[in-house]
């Protein structure tokens, strides 16, 4: 009689998305565009107080603290565009990411601007214990590519110091739902199921996650929220077709409109929060 092992077999552990055979598809599909330009513009905005109009120099006489540079650590940092505009208001930047592609083309910007920083070939919570705390963390874009999206920003959101900031851009979960229900068709059981995620196979994100739940965890760990902006409440909604028809300058207005709106913000794409730790 033939035995049968009934042991199911171990689930694979989660593993974080790593773009180097996707750097320049990224590039072309995420900052080349209209709706990466938008969010640079709003990500600028939220983070204006970091970039004043005359660099910070830590040599200056009379330096005071508010004035001094700041440590920062952009914590996946893609080709870093952020981190290469606080850079050029004089603040030290620490730079990590898992793609080595990735980190080369940051790299490679902040070579041709002039610019200093550390560069790290690394995942940020596999680094984080060994870093020191920092004024202000970036984490933008990375959340939603996560195996274990909580535990990986709970480490990186510890380096933050008492009374610094945590910078954090993420996929809208809600926005998943709002689009493919606007699609109708095949997609409405998979929403009933909340079988509407993606596998990540793409540029579609495995982890978005729910506005609401986040700031829940940031408040948990002893956060405060400064800032939240929704980006591109309406844009990813339109159909190309009506998106051809439109003028994009009053798309652009109603976006800039309605994007910190308590009612209009958790629907948007991404959704950006400013945090300060008490």
């Amino acid at each position: 009689m033939t035995k049968h092992n009934s042991t199911p077999p171990a689930k694979t552990a989660p593993k974080d998305r790593n773009f180097d055979k996707l750097v320049d598809k990224f590039e072309a599909k995420i900052y080349h565009t209209v709706k990466g330009e938008w969010r640079l513009k709003l990500l600028k905005e939220d983070l204006k107080a970091f970039h004043p109009e005359k660099p910070v120099d830590a040599k200056s006489t009379g330096l005071v603290s508010e004035t001094a540079p700041l440590q920062i650590w952009d914590a996946g940092c893609g080709f870093a565009q952020i981190s290469q505009w606080l850079a050029e208001a004089g603040h030290e930047l620490t730079l990590c990411d898992l793609s080595h592609q990735m980190l080369m083309r940051a790299q490679q910007n902040f070579e041709t601007a002039g610019l200093k920083a550390t560069f790290i070939n690394a995942a940020a919570q596999e680094i984080a214990q060994t870093l020191p705390e920092f004024d202000l963390v970036l984490f933008h874009a990375v959340l939603e590519w996560l195996g274990e999206p909580k535990d990986t920003l709970q480490a990186v959101a510890d380096k933050v110091k008492a009374g610094g900031h945590l910078s954090l851009l993420f996929y809208n979960r809600n926005s998943v739902v709002i689009r493919n229900t606007l699609r109708g068709a095949w997609r409405l059981p998979y929403i009933l199921n909340d079988e509407y995620i993606g596998k990540g196979k793409k540029l579609t994100p495995p982890n978005p996650q729910i506005p609401e739940e986040v700031m829940q965890w940031l408040e948990d760990w002893g956060f405060e929220i400064e800032i939240h902006t929704g980006i591109r409440v309406f844009h990813d909604y339109m159909t190309q077709e009506v998106l051809q028809q439109s003028d994009l300058d009053d798309l652009l207005a109603l976006e800039y409109r309605f994007c910190r709106q308590p009612t209009y913000r958790n629907m948007a794409r991404y959704i950006h929060i400013l945090a300060r730790r008490k």
